[in-house]
């Protein structure tokens, strides 16, 4: 076992055990198992409990509603993935899935880019539908349409799951093929003579220190991925453009309703056009909202803001949905996410400073829905050396340099 020796080599080592970097992994070894190119991989995860994992606390959403065709693309994919979850991880495995779709909500001002990114979605094989007014009004009953001009409500493949048991079936998939993972925090890289990575300095639970030397190695960190790179000296010198990914804390309130004609069980995830969001959560409900820069909370802990809900997030909701001007809360949470502060998407690719380094990170609160297919986007570049199922050449750090952002439009 790793504490027991001096020096550790791999060929692939992973730094971050979430649903991210457990793709990442279960990709490699199903690449890979068996044949010549079978690869040592090894994951290494700080809290193996997962308390401050942003894929535990993720309210677990898929939809392929948006403007950026690889989003899309990597949403379909992973629909495809969770619906077909069985034939990869045998006949017990579930996740829970409900194809309950999604609903947005577009006012005068924001329907055509609605409508133009519906047309987007539907060329790439999304199955959403657009709905007038009208439309809405006698499909959603619930609902005040008053200040709305249009809404999109996906299909079958948009809704939610349990991110737990997606990185449950990740993980134990990746180990079953013989990956392996190791509680502890990177802390420190190792550099050859020109400056090229050549492993990491693993900090162990009993504060022992172990190096891990590797061919490859992978930042699938989330929150703290931003915090690695800097390790790895991106942000420095001759790599003086950092990974731009920070930490945010984001709250999840669980509430009744206690008004007349409240949202039905099927009912789908809904976000309003300013943001503010709810979906079913059994005999409940549950929402939020993303604050505004200046309301930003503290990072240092996961406390809750109730005063968040009653001022912010309750007004928005109950006036989109009548019978939720009296709600009760019953519980919440705060979580974490990456947030990529250059455009809020992904970071999938090589460096091009380090060649053997990759990122897959910033996903900026979609990470849990395209980590399926942005794990298998790593793998297919170390094994195969290039995108083979998706084409993410524009999700790489290179747009970092250039300063080529890819902004969503019209997407919360």
């Amino acid at each position: 076992m790793l504490t027991r020796q001096r020096n550790y080599s791999s060929d692939v080592v992973v730094i971050g055990g979430g649903a991210m970097g457990a793709s990442v992994a279960y990709w490699l070894k199903d690449k890979t198992v068996g044949s010549k190119k079978d690869l040592r991989v090894v994951v290494i995860e700080k809290d193996p409990t997962y308390s401050c994992c942003s894929t535990s606390l993720s309210v677990g959403g898929i939809r392929q509603q948006f403007s950026v065709p690889e989003n899309i693309q990597m949403s379909l994919f992973g629909a495809s993935f969770i619906k077909n979850i069985k034939s990869k991880f045998g006949p017990e495995a579930d996740i829970s899935f409900m194809p309950n779709g999604y609903l947005i909500l577009a006012s005068e001002n924001g329907a055509q880019r609605l409508s133009n990114n519906f047309k987007l979605q539907q060329q790439l094989g999304a199955t959403n539908r657009l709905f007038t007014k009208q439309q809405l009004k006698k499909r959603f009953a619930w609902l005040n349409v008053d200040d709305i001009e249009l809404g999109c409500c996906g299909g079958e493949n948009e809704g939610w799951f349990d991110p737990w048991g997606l990185l449950s079936l990740l993980r134990s998939g990746a180990s079953s093929k013989g990956a392996e993972f190791i509680q502890g925090e990177a802390v420190d890289f190792v550099f050859g003579a020109n400056g090229e990575l050549r492993g990491v300095v693993v900090k162990l639970p009993n504060n022992e220190q172990k190096t891990i030397s590797f061919e490859h190695c992978v930042i699938t960190a989330g929150a703290e991925s931003g915090k690695i790179a800097k390790l790895a000296r991106i942000g420095s010198d001759d790599l003086s453009t950092p990974l731009p990914v920070e930490k945010r804390k984001r709250y999840v309130y669980r509430f009744d309703s206690q008004g007349d004609n409240p949202p039905e069980i099927n009912s789908p995830l809904m976000i309003d056009y300013t943001g503010v969001y709810f979906r079913r959560d059994g005999g409940s409900y549950i929402g939020g909202l993303s604050p505004k820069p200046e309301e930003e909370p503290e990072t240092n802990n996961l406390d809750v803001d109730f005063d968040f809900f009653d001022n912010r997030v309750w007004p928005l909701l109950a006036h989109r949905i009548p019978a939720f001007q009296s709600v009760k809360v019953k519980s919440a949470w705060g979580g974490f996410y990456e947030y990529n502060c250059f455009d809020a998407n992904g970071v999938i690719g090589p460096h091009p400073g380090h060649s053997n380094l990759y990122f897959a990170t910033g996903f900026s609160g979609h990470g849990i829905q395209q980590s399926p297919a942005a794990g298998l986007a790593i793998a297919e570049l170390i094994v195969d050396g290039a995108f083979k199922t998706i084409d993410l050449t524009r999700m790489g750090f290179d747009r970092l340099i250039t300063h080529k952002p890819l902004y969503e439009i019209g997407i919360y």
